[in-house]
């Protein structure tokens, strides 16, 4: 089974890549272009190269993104999946608003956006939303800011903002301002350590551990892991949700590890979440959820949206 076969309906990357497409719109992926055993073109998704030419070829065709370059070490994120995230987000503020919003009307803000701005890329093209994107690593900032620059699709849509501190939200919504959403994909592990090994046992199941590679997939320090690992990190964006509770529609997060739901819900319970939703993605054997939470209830909504001046 294609780990695309399961993809969100409005997700342009269903079923087999279409290498013709990618090729014409990148001709530099022709040279990574392989058979997997079956006779069918793919790449080895092992060899970063390949692998970032496959993102610049699906930016290009897709996304209108012509220039799109990392440093080397930053996370070179799959575009399929990440996508996915984007429209189940479009479908959350569909239930607020008896449609699927579109145009620059609709705000998003994605918290911790890395050096590759995917998630920006994906709304502002797929939606025509105007996004903000905000990050702490002034270096993934810097990067971002020159592939908006270099976009024509993306200058009038999407902003890139510096953090300061550890503050996920303050400093960075200011006052007066309102966000139909948030989103982010925190980081994973609790430590240097956990996140290595899971990088080697990656490595392992690849065949690839005598090569002494590194993860395809790559990704900075505070791109993989924080001090408490995901449950410590979300508790801290819930928390901090609080002080912005009529500024934002829905907060949202990713949330990979299950047994974490109930903790947060509890949290969320604490705080005075009055509606939150858990959505369930599932993309091939893997399966993620989106954790979303919203001070106002689905009247206030309405009126938010009716009276948001953006």
């Amino acid at each position: 089974m294609s780990s695309q076969s399961l993809l969100h309906p409005r997700n342009i990357h269903q079923g087999r890549y279409n290498f013709a497409a990618l090729i014409k719109a990148l001709p530099a992926l022709e040279a990574v272009i392989c058979t997997n055993p079956s006779g069918e073109a793919t790449i080895d998704f092992s060899d970063n190269n390949a692998v970032m030419l496959l993102n610049q070829a699906l930016l290009a065709c897709y996304y209108k993104v012509q220039f799109w370059l990392l440093p080397p070490g930053y996370l070179c994120p799959p575009v399929p999946g990440r996508a996915d995230y984007v429209h189940y987000l479009a479908d959350l503020l569909a239930r607020s608003f008896d449609n699927v919003p579109r145009g620059r009307q609709i705000a998003l803000l994605d918290i911790g956006t890395g050096a590759n701005l995917i998630y920006p890329i994906i709304a502002s093209q797929s939606y025509g939303w105007q996004v903000y994107g905000s990050d702490t690593d002034p270096l993934a900032v810097k990067t971002a800011k020159v592939i908006v620059a270099s976009n024509p699709a993306l200058r009038s849509q999407v902003q890139v903002i510096q953090q300061q501190g550890n503050a996920m939200f303050s400093g960075v919504l200011m006052p007066q301002q309102r966000f139909h959403l948030t989103m982010c994909n925190p980081p994973f592990f609790a430590s240097q350590e956990e996140a290595e090994a899971a990088s080697r046992r990656k490595w392992v199941n690849l065949g690839k551990a005598a090569q002494g590679q590194q993860r395809n997939f790559a990704g900075q320090q505070h791109e993989l892991w924080c001090p408490g690992g995901e449950l410590a990190f979300i508790n801290q964006m819930i928390t901090e949700s609080q002080l912005f509770k009529s500024q934002v529609c829905w907060f949202t997060t990713l949330v990979s590890q299950q047994k974490h739901l109930g903790p947060l819900q509890k949290l969320l319970r604490s705080v005075g979440a009055v509606q939150t939703e858990v959505i369930e993605m599932r993309q091939g054997q893997k399966v993620s959820r989106i954790l979303a939470w919203s001070y106002l209830s689905a009247a206030q909504q309405q009126h938010w949206q009716t009276d948001a001046a953006l």
